[in-house]
């Protein structure tokens, strides 16, 4: 997969060929790949939940939620376009991001334990990016392909999770100053800390844990915009600000 990610080279899914390939061998395949971005001087920031809400659930197929590495490789820093050159077909996600103020471990992980863990909550979106040809892919292909990682983006407010609703904190997805979606954090596994509780124990299963200082994408909140080089895109929060991103060219 990462031979793809590199060449930006889109490829049949592994199970038209491997049909057996099950949910434990694509996270062996994610850790693997992710030791050798360790190895190329890579370094680990977070986490990323993919398929947490219906919306994406639904148009994919698959009915489970799935957890990837985030690496600093893959931050977008605010005002810079969105790296078309190498991505293979990006598609964009408004996000609710914790920033992780303890370390959290499954199992037994619940809702209120993970939310006394976050220190800081901000608004953001992920450009995920496939490396399966016309995104099309079971769940044990895209956790293998870490979830569809692209480039991710955090906005510029930061509230304690205490100050807020993220069950009714809303967003609105614009496109060259069009609204084209809209959800609550409702659509994130009912509430973003249900997104991050799974995660924890998904990861505390496989002997890993979330690292206090890390970021947690807890998931699109929609279906996924594609951003064409020249098009802008906005995610405007109810309480989280506004996020900003440039096509590029």
């Amino acid at each position: 997969m990462l031979r793809c990610e590199d060449e930006r080279v889109d490829r049949p899914a592994f199970t038209d060929e491997w049909p057996e390939l099950d949910l434990n061998t694509g996270y062996e395949i994610q850790d693997h790949n992710l030791a050798v971005r360790l190895a190329r001087g890579e370094r680990l920031v977070g986490v990323k939940l993919g398929l947490t809400s219906k919306a994406k659930q639904q148009r994919m197929g698959i009915h489970v939620p799935l957890v990837a590495w985030l690496t600093d490789a893959m931050v977008l820093p605010a005002g810079e376009p969105v790296p078309q050159s190498r991505l293979i077909h990006p598609r964009v996600e408004p996000e609710i991001v914790f920033v992780m103020g303890e370390r959290l471990k499954g199992p037994g992980i619940s809702r209120a334990t993970a939310m006394e863990a976050v220190e800081e909550v901000r608004g953001g979106a992920e450009v995920i990016d496939s490396r399966y040809r016309n995104f099309q892919f079971q769940a044990s292909d895209v956790v293998a392909d870490n979830a569809s990682s692209g480039v991710y983006i955090t906005g510029p407010v930061g509230r304690a999770p205490k100050e807020m609703d993220l069950y009714l904190e809303e967003v609105l997805v614009e496109a060259d100053g069009r609204v084209v979606d809209s959800a609550t954090g409702a659509a994130v596994q009912g509430h973003p800390g249900e997104a991050l509780a799974f995660a924890a124990n998904e990861l505390g299963r496989r002997g890993h844990a979330i690292e206090a200082g890390w970021v947690v994408l807890t998931g699109g909140m929609t279906d996924a915009v594609p951003i064409a080089p020249g098009e802008r895109l906005a995610m405007h929060f109810t309480n989280l600000g506004s996020v900003f991103l440039n096509g590029g060219v």
